[in-house]
């Protein structure tokens, strides 16, 4: 069965607030008013390819840049090229100027807020280049934390003040820019590293050919097999992303695991069954209470469940994390480990969590894969070269 897509005015990927190994990990019984079971959840690592460390969004909605910098630092591990510690916040601010011209352009019409996807990451990339962490942190005044409640909540007042306007000032844009330079700074023209002097571009085109990337999802609403415009909010820039059918985007994420590329992850985690704490992400057929205090039956997820859940906004394009590898729970079921970007002491197992195949297949709105990890037979129905 077909379904029309409809614009979808839903919950944006705006990251709710809030080389590594690790071993088995199991939640606790928590204290308080209400005393929840602990959880049988106790996952064992089957494969978990180099990654960098866990960092802290904290109080910002800017996972989308988390973790896409995550997987390239991860990309570029895999090619050799050795660890690097990216900026987040140099393609964040790149991406709140590009998301202002085009909220202009469309009259307000557009998404402006802290949400985004893996492109918007790469968009800067190819037209303002990257820097590492030491370059720009993002956090002039020395903080120890992101913090953009302020910064957020005064360009929109800044940017709905403009727009009632019956024309737009010229300097409208030098406006929008001088709080992104007070809250997170004046990105570098130039700047030292491995003595060396790089500008931002130079820097990028030494390490990363953002055109080795691509973007995948998964709805019958699209044509299979072709380039479509996801209608979700945070794609303010419709980008195009390849569609499949869900097996054959299942097959893509396994195969790039076992050829050993980790995934930028984009999906929904507003659902009981994704708990952080608690390590999991599960797509239970039954709510119940203490839902991790046993091992549940989850949905037997098809194209058309997908499709249903989509339209019906259960599934929201809430959050981005990077994916790593595989795992197993205690009946030997297989589960994809995610590295999230909420720090290393929100949960037991130092910030990863373990992902169901069940909730993967039911809840992962898109990925971005380098696109040698897309299996042979696959790239040439989608005409990858």
């Amino acid at each position: 069965m077909k379904h029309q897509c409809t614009l979808k005015f839903i919950a944006t990927a705006c990251c709710i607030f809030s080389v590594l190994s690790f071993g088995s990990c199991k939640q606790k019984a928590t204290d308080g008013k209400k005393q929840e079971l602990p959880s049988v959840y106790v996952f064992s690592n089957e494969k978990i390819l180099p990654v960098t460390s866990v960092k802290n969004q904290s109080k910002s909605g800017t996972c989308w840049s988390f973790a896409t910098v995550s997987f390239l630092e991860s990309e570029l591990l895999r090619e050799g090229k050795g660890e690097y510690d990216l900026s987040e916040m140099f393609p964040v601010y790149y991406s709140y100027i590009s998301k202002a011209v085009k909220k202009i352009r469309r009259h307000g019409n557009s998404a402006s807020g802290q949400g985004g996807q893996a492109h918007d990451v790469m968009n800067v990339i190819r037209n303002y280049g990257i820097v590492p962490e030491t370059a720009y942190s993002g956090m002039p005044q020395g903080d120890s934390i992101h913090n953009h409640s302020k910064m957020a909540k005064d360009m929109n007042e800044y940017m709905q003040t403009v727009l009632k306007e019956k024309t737009v000032p010229e300097n409208t844009l030098d406006g929008y820019r001088q709080f992104l330079d007070a809250h997170l700074g004046i990105p570098p023209q130039t700047f030292e590293y491995g003595e060396k002097t790089y500008t931002p571009v130079e820097f990028a085109k030494s390490l990363i050919n953002v055109d080795d990337y691509v973007e995948l999802t998964s709805y019958e609403c699209y044509p299979f097999y072709e380039k479509v415009i996801l209608e979700i909010p945070d794609n303010w820039s419709n980008d195009l992303y390849y569609n499949l059918p869900l097996d054959e985007f299942m097959n893509v994420i396994d195969n790039a695991l076992e050829n050993g590329y980790t995934l930028v992850w984009d999906g929904d985690v507003s659902e009981k069954g994704f708990s952080h704490k608690n390590c999991a992400a599960i797509a239970p057929v039954e709510q119940v209470e203490d839902l991790f205090s046993a091992i549940r039956e989850e949905y037997n997820v098809d194209d058309d469940l997908r499709q249903k859940t989509f339209d019906s906004h259960e599934t929201t394009d809430d959050h981005l994390m990077h994916l790593v590898g595989t795992s197993t729970d205690p009946n030997g079921k297989k589960y994809y480990v995610i590295k999230n970007s909420w720090g290393t002491k929100r949960n037991e197992c130092g910030g990863f969590l373990n992902m169901s195949e069940a909730f993967a297949r039911l809840k992962t709105v898109a990925i971005m894969v380098n696109k040698k990890a897309i299996p042979k037979n696959i790239a040439e129905k989608l005409k990858i070269n």
